[in-house]
C-alpha cells in the first residue's frame, strides 16, 4: 500500500556512549528529574548497568539534581503561570521528584530563590497574579454565580479556599460567603 512505513529495524541497545548521548539530547529542551531520564533510556532499551551509569556520570556533571529541578520548576510557574502551592507540589510527583526534595523546597527561604521583584513571593501574591491573568484587563463579575467560577478556576489552579477568599476580597469583594 503506499503511503505505508516499513517496520523499524530493531535497534541495539545503547551503549554508555550512546545512553550519556541520549540524556543529553533529553536534557536539551529543559532541566529533567533523575525519573524522567531512567524513562527515557528504559525506553531506549539501555541496560540496568549503563542506565546507572550515564545518570551517576549525569549527576557527577552536575545535570542531574532533583531539589535543582524543583526550584526551576517552581520559578517557571511563578514567572509564567502562577499555580498554588498545592498543585506545584502535584506536578513535582508526576515528574518523579522525591518526597524529600519537595520538603526542602517547601522549607527554603524566599530569601535562596533568584532576586526578582516581578516573582510572586506568597501563595496569596501568586493567587492575585493568576487572578489578574484570568481575568485579562475586566472587572470581577458581580453575580454570585460568576465570582463562584473564578473561585473555582483559582481552586483548579492549587490554591486553597482560604487563599481564594482572600484574593477576591482583596479585588473588591467584601460580601462574599465562605463557599468560593
Amino acid at each position: 500500500m503506499p503511503g505505508r512505513r516499513a517496520p523499524r529495524a530493531p535497534r541495539e541497545p545503547p551503549d554508555a556512549a550512546g545512553a550519556l548521548e541520549i540524556a543529553l539530547h533529553f536534557l536539551g529542551t529543559r532541566p529533567r528529574t533523575r525519573w524522567e531520564l531512567e524513562r527515557r533510556l528504559r525506553a531506549a532499551g539501555a541496560r540496568d548497568e549503563v542506565i546507572d551509569a550515564a545518570l551517576a556520570r549525569l549527576a557527577e556533571l552536575g545535570y542531574l539534581d532533583d531539589d535543582a529541578f524543583a526550584r526551576y520548576w517552581a520559578e517557571q510557574r511563578d514567572r509564567h503561570a502562577p499555580r498554588g502551592r498545592r498543585l506545584v507540589e502535584a506536578e513535582l510527583r508526576q515528574r518523579g521528584v522525591p518526597p524529600e526534595a519537595i520538603e526542602r523546597l517547601r522549607a527554603e527561604p524566599p530569601e535562596r530563590r533568584p532576586e526578582d521583584d516581578s516573582l510572586p513571593e506568597t501563595e496569596l501574591q501568586r493567587a492575585q497574579v493568576a487572578l489578574t491573568a484570568h481575568l485579562r484587563g475586566r472587572r470581577l463579575p458581580d453575580d454570585r454565580k460568576a465570582l463562584q467560577r473564578v473561585g473555582m478556576f483559582l481552586m483548579r489552579r492549587g490554591f486553597d479556599a482560604e487563599t481564594v477568599r482572600a484574593v477576591l476580597r482583596q479585588a473588591g469583594r467584601d460580601t462574599i460567603d465562605d463557599s468560593p
